[in-house]
């Protein structure tokens, strides 16, 4: 969980530093894009436990 508040507090800041210098953010700027990322996240992770078992 430390690494998920690290992350996101990460994030946050290359974020604001991305704002503020007025330089596009590198990630899809919308909600709809952010959870497409999530999906291919979270596809990945259940092939990867279904299919590939070890």
């Amino acid at each position: 969980m430390r690494e998920v508040i690290i992350a996101t507090l990460a994030g946050f800041a290359v974020g604001f530093i991305f704002a503020k210098i007025k330089l596009p953010v590198p990630a899809p700027p919308t909600l709809a894009g952010v959870m497409g990322i999530v999906g291919m996240f979270l596809g990945y992770m259940a092939a990867t436990r279904l299919l590939i078992r070890e």
